[in-house]
């Protein structure tokens, strides 16, 4: 069975280090908060939920890298993620890391690919 896809953004609205897309997925049922970076040159995409607690990452729309623009950072309690993993490496997240979400990005665009209901 294929998985469907949709488009998220356009591959320009992702800067390296800079601020995230927003966007909803739908995970058992509900529709859930999730967000896209780009790192390194690569464009990374995981739930927006902090390990430690189920708070979103992002402390004003989009904001969700440290200073440095190296780390993804809960606003809330400071835990740290590794941006090409989602592993926790420092902070209240007890080695737990973020949710992924699987995307693709081809022909200026990022999409998401759906799951269906029961996967991850």
């Amino acid at each position: 069975m294929a998985l469907a896809q949709r488009v998220i953004c356009l591959s320009s609205d992702l800067v390296d280090s800079g601020d995230g897309i927003r966007f909803e997925v739908e995970r058992h049922g509900r529709s859930q908060p999730a967000f896209a970076v780009r790192y390194g040159g690569r464009v990374y995409a995981y739930l927006n939920r902090c390990a430690h607690l189920p708070m979103e990452l992002d402390w004003k729309a989009g904001k969700f890298f440290d200073i440095a623009g190296s780390l993804l950072i809960c606003s809330t309690h400071g835990a740290v993620y590794e941006p090409r993993t989602g592993r926790c490496v420092g902070g209240p997240c007890n080695n737990a890391g973020l949710v992924p979400v699987f995307i693709e990005e081809r022909e200026g665009r990022v999409f998401m690919k759906e799951i269906p209901d029961g996967g991850r």
